[in-house]
């Protein structure tokens, strides 16, 4: 399951109190659920060249690591940030600000930094970008790092998961690690290969198709990557969900 720990589209912060921190452990002991994560909050930027704007980004941040360690939750997904000015600064920039919020909050929370479609000036559109940041921050600290892949964002991103799905998954095993991946989100794309564009469509009805996903669900090295859906909803949510989540299981079932 994947959760935000506060509003994702406002600076606000806030800290759960003890009552609401017993509650939630309790559903979750009640619960089948083996794998929790969070989203941090879209506002955050650890790489953006404004002092103000990366200063708050890292206060936020912080603040949500806390909240996962206080849940118990196993991960935090986080988009790497936009650079804005120069594209090496700009991970610089990340891999710092992500060492002083692990320093700030020790753990067992894993950061996962999630893929992107790479549009403007979003870093973590290759895997390449993502293990450079992995790369600069002390090996002591590395146990918590991963990264998320999303199916959406690769595949606008260049990354052919629908036609060379081999080919793209031992590319991310030979740069980044297979080792590191934490998550994966699954999302089919209203946008073609390489369109650079973030547009979610429901499994196996965008330009991915049913085929990669079948591979994704059928692929032992996979079977303990926790995967969530964050596809459109429709008319309503729940059945939409419900409706996605069976597809996936039909295909895990061959």
């Amino acid at each position: 399951m994947q959760i935000f720990t506060k509003m994702a589209n406002r600076w606000a912060e806030r800290e759960c109190e003890a009552p609401e921190l017993e509650a939630f452990r309790a559903a979750v002991v009640a619960t089948d659920l083996r794998a929790l994560n969070a989203h941090d909050s879209y506002l955050i930027n650890l790489a953006s060249p404004d002092t103000v704007l990366r200063a708050r980004s890292i206060e936020s941040f912080v603040c949500e690591l806390r909240r996962c360690e206080a849940l118990g939750l196993g991960a935090l997904v986080s988009h790497p940030g936009n650079f804005m000015d120069d594209r090496a600064s700009g991970l610089a920039r990340n891999a710092d600000a992500i060492v002083e919020a692990l320093a700030r909050v020790p753990g067992k929370v894993r950061l996962l930094l999630e893929t992107t479609a790479g549009s403007g000036t979003a870093l973590g559109a290759t895997f390449e970008e993502l293990a450079a940041i992995i790369a600069r921050v002390p090996a002591r600290m590395r146990r918590r790092l991963g990264v998320c892949i999303d199916t959406a964002h690769i595949f606008a991103a260049g990354y052919d998961i629908a036609r060379d799905y081999d080919a793209v998954i031992a590319r991310f095993d030979e740069t980044v690690g297979l080792d590191r991946l934490g998550a994966m989100h699954l999302n089919d794309s209203k946008a073609p290969l390489g369109s650079r564009r973030d547009r979610h469509e429901l499994i196996g009805e965008g330009a991915i198709g049913e085929l990669a996903f079948r591979r994704i669900m059928t692929d032992e090295r996979l079977a303990e990557v926790p995967k969530v859906i964050e596809t459109p909803k429709l008319d309503d949510p729940v059945k939409t969900d419900r409706r996605m989540l069976r597809r996936l299981r039909h295909f895990a079932a061959g």
